[in-house]
């Protein structure tokens, strides 16, 4: 199992981007989903969560300006993200909860993305 993200970029503030990560392997079930962000010299934090019933949380540093979402069927979590300010720069990781199999624990494997970068101009 391998999570893939991508989307990253360099934005101006205000801007937008879209960050993906799919879920590729063999697997039979994805529980909950979630976007990280590593600052420069700061420690790893969580901006977004959805669970595997679509549940979300925010940091409250991205809330009304975040939007993470997932589809099922292709194994993937997106991370819409509005209004962006240099205070979002960083490497953004995705993480999942994933089953490999019906006889394995039914919490699933937690797995980590590659990481995307992303930076935001003032």
């Amino acid at each position: 199992v391998q999570l893939q993200a991508s989307g990253g970029g360099l934005v101006q503030a205000g801007g937008s981007l879209k960050l993906s990560c799919q879920v590729s392997g063999t697997y039979v079930y994805v529980g909950m989903m979630a976007w990280h962000r590593q600052a420069p010299g700061k420690q790893r934090e969580r901006v977004a969560y959805i669970s595997s019933t679509h549940s979300t949380d925010y940091a409250d540093s991205v809330k009304g300006r975040f939007t993470i979402s997932r589809d099922g069927a292709k194994g993937t979590v997106y991370l819409n993200m509005d209004r962006l300010t240099p205070e979002d720069t960083g490497v953004y990781y995705c993480n999942a909860d994933v089953r490999r199999s019906w006889s394995s624990r039914p919490s699933g494997t937690n797995y980590w993305g590659q990481g995307t970068q992303v930076t935001v101009s003032s």
